[in-house]
């Protein structure tokens, strides 16, 4: 991974540290035999979580390499980034 791109995600990459150490928590919590609401509170506010890193990589996209793709004047990668992300939308709406 390049500093460039390494950089672009650095709050990304925390906030789905954060992610993985809430998956690990209600994992621990079901281990524990822990009561269900609690373990549904906590899958939501996980489900909460990666939802906001979806759409901040989602931005990112936009911003970077859809953006990109507009400036180089390459109609085929253009037409590529649109349909990739009109079957991105499609797929975060269902």
């Amino acid at each position: 991974m390049s500093d460039k791109k390494s950089s672009k995600f650095a709050n990304t990459i925390t906030r789905m540290r954060r992610v993985e150490g809430q998956a690990r928590g209600i994992v621990k919590m079901m281990e524990e035999d822990r009561y269900c609401v609690d373990i549904l509170q906590q899958i939501i506010a996980l489900e909460a979580a990666a939802r906001q890193a979806r759409i901040k990589v989602l931005d990112i996209h936009a911003r970077h390499c859809i953006e990109e793709a507009i400036a180089s004047d390459d109609k085929a990668d253009q037409s590529e980034k649109v349909a990739e992300l009109v079957a991105l939308v499609e797929k975060m709406a269902k």
